[in-house]
């Protein structure tokens, strides 16, 4: 790992592979650690960089306030500091509204998009989920935080499986490794809140997957098909069966479309 200074503070992140550059923005409290089982097929043909957004993993963590175009702007100095050119971005949840905002600020930088599980602009539904999150993060230990993340991001047919019930109670189990302070916690929520790119989507003018859960019930369908009108040149893959973590639902589909898609771009 290592670190780079990009305006005011200091990012973290981690090479792997080489080839074209694919830039790597995960989501909301999560360390860019998180994208391993996709690195691990990316890296075959890409020179990964993955990213611990500002608030996360061994990134600074500024007080805030925090929002999606400000990690943009911090992911934009990343990809001209390291001198990468045109990359190839992808990024989960909060990580594609900043994938958004990165293309729509920065598309000097960007060649490609995938965005997963994301969405344009939250509904009274999807701020009234990140408002409970600020309300519980505060008064809960981390085991059972990541219970109620679990049970939002997984859709039932995951819990089917006696391996992935097992999985989940150990993520429960070591959720306090790592556990993202509350402030910085926070201040991401607040930018995933705010975030809104409606108006400004139709300037995104690079190839752009979009994948999504049918079954997703925390960035709904209707999320990731309002981004596709938008979007032009956009695809969208609907994953049957699975929910907001549907890259890690059905990860073999996921890494096999997302690579196809990469390597045609």
């Amino acid at each position: 790992m290592s670190l780079i200074t990009c305006g005011n503070i200091k990012l973290n992140y981690e090479e792997r592979g080489c080839g074209r550059p694919l830039v790597l923005i995960m989501g909301l409290s999560a360390p860019g650690a998180v994208w391993e089982e996709h690195v691990k097929a990316y890296e075959k043909h890409f020179r990964c960089i993955i990213v611990d957004n500002r608030g996360a993993g061994d990134s600074d963590k500024p007080e805030g306030p925090y929002s999606t175009a400000v990690m943009a702007d911090d992911v934009a100095a990343l990809i001209t500091g390291l001198k990468l050119g045109p990359c190839a971005v992808a990024g989960i949840s909060m990580g594609g509204a900043i994938a958004q905002e990165l293309a729509l600020r920065h598309p000097q930088l960007v060649s490609s998009l995938i965005l997963i599980s994301s969405w344009a602009k939250c509904d009274d539904y999807a701020v009234g989920v990140f408002r409970h999150f600020q309300e519980i993060r505060k008064v809960s230990d981390p085991s059972r935080f990541m219970k109620l993340l679990q049970l939002w991001i997984f859709a039932p047919p995951f819990y089917a499986a006696e391996a992935n019930r097992q999985a989940l109670t150990e993520g429960c189990e070591q959720a306090h490794k790592g556990y993202m302070a509350l402030t910085p916690f926070l201040a991401q929520a607040e930018a995933c809140i705010a975030h809104d790119a409606v108006s400004r989507l139709p300037q995104i003018r690079v190839p752009t997957l979009i994948t999504v859960g049918d079954m997703d019930i925390f960035t709904p369908l209707k999320f990731s098909e309002q981004l596709h009108r938008l979007i032009p040149f956009s695809e969208l893959v609907v994953l049957p069966g699975t929910g907001h973590a549907h890259h890690w639902e059905n990860l073999e589909l996921f890494n096999q479309k997302t690579t196809d898609f990469l390597l045609k771009h």
